[in-house]
């Protein structure tokens, strides 16, 4: 058969010629230009190196107390400070408490808290240590939060959920009463907790066991406490009786409409307290040198009986408490906070006015709240008002010649707030209305004592 010359000149005339193409033209794509197809394969491509890393943020290292490359897995480090200068005090004076040694000068400058906390969490155990050190009473570094703990389900069961159903708690931790006590230091708006607070719970960390948890929009917490907080004036961080007090709140915490949620509470607390008793004196002998002669007169010579020893008593102390917040997220301008707390109470105060009913010869009734508002001006500024009132005796009375008349010894605080916020810093100014109608004149008589404050507080959380 005849081909034509097309055929002839094809590359693929023949069959083998075809493949021979095909051949070629594959190697052409494999093998670089100038090698032959016989050379020995050049070596294995040798991968690029990649390029360096971005440094990670050191651990100590300002942030948000996420965790940081190189600790342990689970392992965060944060913590804040707080320093405050005190521009104004009307209780303040240049001199020193004669009984106590402690000076009376409050226009100066303090280290209010300085925390540092380091927290674990490996799913079905967590811990925590947080170490506080401040000036109020000198320099002083001190624990203040120590955890062991452990929850189930060990992982949330969804984003949103904030607690696990039951998670079990030992060590020392805030004692879970009411809404004031819990809130953060750093993200509570105004500088301090109200008095009735600080009075029935001073220091708020007490050492005990807990048990707390939630399920969709409830939660609980159950605590079994020493009853002696950190801040306790007579035994702090001690226990000097076997009774414990039992502790507890049950709230809700839900969205009831959009932009709107609602946050509630009550809480409870029943244990009892402790009356050191007195030792054996003996009778003592006592002269007074009435006419100042320096002379010893018969007449001038007493003796001071001896006393019996008196036994240390427990009492029975309790208080209830309810608590409410709303808040409300307003379009272009931030959230508001409305707030509320009561709480009534009976020989609870250990930290302003304490309460000893064995020395008092009666209960002492003691009643105080709180209401207060906020509101965000953007992201970078919040103002807000708050009032507070606690009364530490309702039943107290004075004598006032032939008659014994009622006494008001409640104090209150109208504390106006303006702070500004920026990446974990806040700038807060406070100027506190208070009112102590403890005070007296120079004729003894009863008065408001003056004790307004103003107050500028740095802040730098990290």
């Amino acid at each position: 058969m005849r081909r034509s010359p097309r055929e002839m000149t094809s590359p693929c005339a023949s069959r083998a010629r075809c493949r021979r193409a095909v051949l070629v033209a594959a190697l052409a794509l494999v093998v670089p230009r100038g090698a032959r197809a016989d050379d020995p394969a050049p070596p294995a491509p040798i991968d690029p190196v990649p390029p360096a890393p971005i440094e990670p943020r050191r651990a100590d290292t300002p942030g948000d107390g996420a965790p940081r490359a190189g600790l342990p897995a689970g392992l965060t480090l944060s913590g804040f400070v707080q320093a405050d200068w005190a521009i104004v005090n009307q209780t303040s004076q240049d001199e020193i408490n004669g009984a106590t040694g402690e000076p009376l000068n409050e226009r100066r400058f303090t280290l209010r808290r300085g925390h540092l906390r380091a927290a674990i969490d490996r799913g079905l155990v967590l811990g925590a240590l947080e170490i506080d050190a401040n000036t109020v009473r000198g320099p002083q570094v001190r624990p203040i939060d120590a955890e062991a703990s452990i929850r189930w389900p060990p992982t949330p069961r969804d984003p949103s959920s904030k607690l696990p159903f039951v998670m079990a708690t030992i060590g020392l931790f805030k004692t879970p009463f009411g809404f004031e006590v819990l809130e953060a230091d750093n993200r509570r708006p105004f500088l301090e907790r109200s008095a009735v607070i600080r009075a029935l719970f001073p220091g708020e960390f007490d050492l005990g066991f807990r048990i707390q948890g939630g399920f969709r929009f409830l939660n609980y917490a159950l605590g079994i406490m020493n009853g002696d907080p950190i801040g306790d004036r007579a035994f702090p961080g001690r226990d000097p009786n076997q009774s414990k007090d039992l502790v507890f709140r049950v709230g809700v915490d839900t969205e009831v409409m959009p932009r709107v949620r609602f946050e509630a509470g009550v809480s409870g607390d029943s244990g009892s307290g402790f009356h050191a008793g007195t030792p054996t004196t003996k009778d003592t002998l006592v002269w007074r040198d009435v006419n100042e002669d320096g002379v010893v007169q018969p007449t001038e010579i007493q003796v001071i009986p001896g006393t019996a020893a008196t036994p240390s008593q427990n009492y029975h102390r309790f208080a209830l408490g309810a608590d409410a917040r709303v808040r409300v997220a307003i379009p272009r301008a931030g959230e508001l906070v409305l707030r509320g707390e009561i709480v009534r109470a009976a020989n609870l105060d250990r930290g302003l006015f304490v309460a000893d009913p064995v020395s008092a010869g009666r209960d002492l009734r003691e009643i105080g709240w709180t209401a207060g508002a906020t509101q965000e001006i953007t992201r970078y500024a919040i103002v807000g008002v708050r009032y507070d009132r606690y009364q530490p005796d309702a039943d107290a009375s004075q004598q006032l010649g032939a008659r014994l008349v009622p006494t008001d010894m409640s104090v209150s605080t109208w504390a106006f707030l303006g702070a500004l916020r920026y990446d974990g810093a806040r700038l807060l100014l406070e100027y506190d209305r208070n009112t102590n109608a403890q005070g007296r004149a120079a004729s003894g008589a009863p008065t408001t004592l003056a004790a307004d404050t103003l107050t500028l507080r740095g802040e730098m959380s990290f």
